[in-house]
């Protein structure tokens, strides 16, 4: 049984090897304009970034380093207002050309380079018209012959498509004619029920895929099988408890966030880079607490105040897709809901099989080894978070990959701790047996010669 446990252990370890893991390197491509489509209830929001050298090569504009002046600003907007159209139907949209900045950005293994940044707002005459139209778009390709520009789908909250990163088309230049054929967008259909459902597996991927919050719900349910005495974790507490206990901590965890994603939704600022630092310093306090009570019978307390934290980035992922009326409610109901989904099921996964082990001596090890190992990528995270880089931040995202893994690893330890006792039970009820059978026997020898069963009670 022990080397089953440890094999449980070995998993866990294991998972933890992309903390040791370096970046890989990437091969150096061009860089390409791109332009992300946001489609919305009323009109369509695209980001433009282009190549800062391109740009100055096509427009002749002189792009300082730096932030962009006004005058260079209000050049550039006329050259891409004169390379930007749209239509349905032949109906012509308006384009409105808006913030224009300076950035560095990379794309697919180029590396950092200079680049320019634009929002646009392109506005049909009829909204009905905003799932199908044609983009025509030549800045830049129309001097530079070997650009490209991708249009990309980020997000179509009316088709389910959040955050999706979909390619709608490239548009380059035929050589042979010397011309740029614009792009035709046909996008699905949409509806309400479609935009729900695509914000609430938004939210059970918010969890799925981030490493941070999972690794914090694990965190707190490690020291849930176990009784705090004094500020130790010794006696293992009675399933019911602990079931209990773990419901008491998610309820206040939803609580909490609940209230900071519809704050932050809502238009609440929200400091992004102290918020994610925060969230680190959450699992790390979560780690230090699996392994010494920190705050013993306080647990859903702490969890709703840190639920608060983790509420407040949760936020950032609505707010950022500009929503408003029924999309917004609808998408605020979704993707908490989404949420809530994947921290049951996590809960439902993991809690069944720690209950058990925690009624092993491997479980001591196995709390504090996935302890430290949580604590280290807190740490990494931490760092990272407060501007300085380092290899344990950047791997530690990996983690998550191997959850399933660690699960799997979780329940076979489970069951087989479940086997043993079973076996073990039985070997004591047969040994009792045969203990009661030569007491009889004894008992019935002395009978026979007339001899009191001394043994015999």
């Amino acid at each position: 049984m022990r080397r089953l446990a440890l094999a449980a252990l070995a998993i866990l370890i294991a998972g933890a090897a992309p903390l040791l893991a370096a970046a890989p390197a990437s091969a150096h491509v061009v860089p390409a304009t791109t332009i992300e489509l946001d489609v919305h209830e009323d009109d369509i929001t695209a980001a433009v970034t282009l190549p800062t050298s391109d740009l100055t090569t096509a427009s002749g504009i002189k792009i300082p380093e730096g932030e962009i002046d006004e005058s260079t600003a209000d050049a550039i907007a006329g050259y891409l207002g004169d390379h930007f159209h749209v239509s349905s139907d032949d109906d012509a949209w308006n384009v409105t050309i808006g913030d224009i900045a300076s950035s560095e950005t990379e794309q697919w293994g180029t590396g950092l380079f200079p680049s320019v940044t634009a929002t646009a707002t392109l506005t049909a005459a009829d909204p009905d018209q905003l799932r199908s139209f044609v983009l025509d778009y030549d800045a830049i390709i129309h001097q530079v012959v070997t650009a490209d520009i991708f249009v990309i789908l980020h997000s179509d909250w009316a088709a389910g498509e959040v955050e999706s990163a979909r390619d709608l088309g490239t548009i380059t230049l035929d050589t042979a004619s010397g011309e740029v054929s614009p792009l035709r967008v046909d996008l699905d259909d949409g509806g309400l029920w479609q935009g729900f459902a695509g914000m609430l597996t938004l939210g059970v991927s918010h969890i799925a895929e981030g490493t941070d919050h999972q690794l914090f719900l694990l965190t707190l349910l490690l020291p849930a099988p176990l009784l705090a005495v004094g500020r130790r974790l010794r006696d293992v507490a009675p399933t019911g408890r602990a079931v209990r206990r773990i419901t008491a901590i998610t309820v206040a965890f939803t609580i909490g966030h609940s209230v900071t994603l519809a704050l932050g939704t809502l238009g609440l600022p929200v400091p992004q880079q102290p918020v994610e630092a925060l969230i680190a310093v959450s699992i790390l306090i979560a780690a230090a607490h699996a392994v010494r009570p920190l705050f013993p019978g306080r647990e859903p307390l702490v969890a709703g105040v840190f639920g608060l934290v983790h509420g407040m980035a949760f936020s950032t992922t609505l707010s950022s897709l500009d929503l408003s009326g029924t999309q917004l409610g609808l998408s605020l109901l979704g993707f908490n809901l989404g949420i809530e989904i994947m921290q049951l099921v996590v809960v439902l996964i993991v809690l069944p099989p720690l209950v058990v082990l925690a009624r092993t001596r491997a479980y001591t090890p196995l709390r504090i080894t996935a302890s430290a190992i949580t604590a280290v990528a807190a740490t990494g995270w931490l760092l990272d978070r407060i501007g300085i880089s380092n290899p344990v931040g950047t791997a530690a995202d990996a983690l998550g990959a191997a959850s399933p893994w660690i699960a799997v690893a979780l329940w076979v330890a489970a069951i087989a701790a479940s086997l043993h006792d079973g076996r073990a039970q039985q070997l004591v009820g047969l040994r009792r047996e045969r203990v009661g059978v030569d007491h009889d026997e004894g008992g019935d020898v002395a009978r026979a010669h007339g001899e009191p069963a001394a043994h015999a009670r």
